[in-house]
Parts: C-alpha cells; structure tokens; sequence
C-alpha cells in the first residue's frame, strides 16, 4: 500500500496542500489557507499547509488542528480505517458523509482483507 494513501483511503497524491507542497507553490499555498481559514475558522497561515502525505512526519495543518481520523487511526496503528475493528465508527462515519471518494476507496480495501 503506498504512503500516499491516507489512514482515510483518500490519495495524498491528489491533495490541494501535497500538490503545493511538492511545486513550492507560494500562492498556491496562499489560497489554501484562506480558504482553509474561512471554511473551517480556524487561522491558517500559507506555512500551514506543508504536508508532505498524511503518513509523513511533515503533514498540513488543516491534518493537525481539524482531522479526526489521522490522530485515532494512528493511536489505533492501523495502515487505513479499513483496517480497523472499529471500521464506520461514528468520526469515521460523519468524516465519510463529506467524501464519497474516500468510502469508495475504503470499500475497496475491505474486500481485500480477510475479516
């Protein structure tokens, strides 16, 4: 499973704040922020969005002060969700509400284990 795969099956690859990152998109990073800051509420500032993917030890900020899922999945040592005995526990379950791609994804590593 690649590193680029986050606790929640999303592709970090395919991130607003990995892309930035990765091109050293100043505005870019800019932008994120304040949209980041805007919808969430919480101050962002353009270095907040460094991330290098969710399972980096350089991950956003958006990853540090508002995500659920990194924190528990990590305590839990899990690879993803699907990977978890608590799999659509109630943060899991409100988080999957907002990102259909990441259930998709989710589903499909769940067929592939052996549970």
């Amino acid at each position: 499973m690649s590193d680029l795969i986050a606790y929640c099956a999303l592709n970090c690859a395919e991130c607003n704040a990995f892309k930035a990152t990765q091109a050293k998109d100043s505005e870019g990073k800019k932008q994120l922020a304040k949209k980041w800051t805007e919808d969430d509420k919480v101050e962002f500032r353009p270095e907040d969005v460094d991330c290098d993917g969710c399972k980096s030890h350089r991950i956003s900020g958006w990853c540090r002060k508002i995500c659920k899922i990194r924190p528990c999945a990590e305590e839990r040592k899990v690879k993803t969700c699907a990977h978890c005995d608590d799999y659509q526990c109630e943060k899991l379950k409100e988080f999957l509400s907002k990102e259909p791609v990441a259930k998709k994804n989710l589903e499909e590593i769940r067929k592939t284990l052996q549970i």
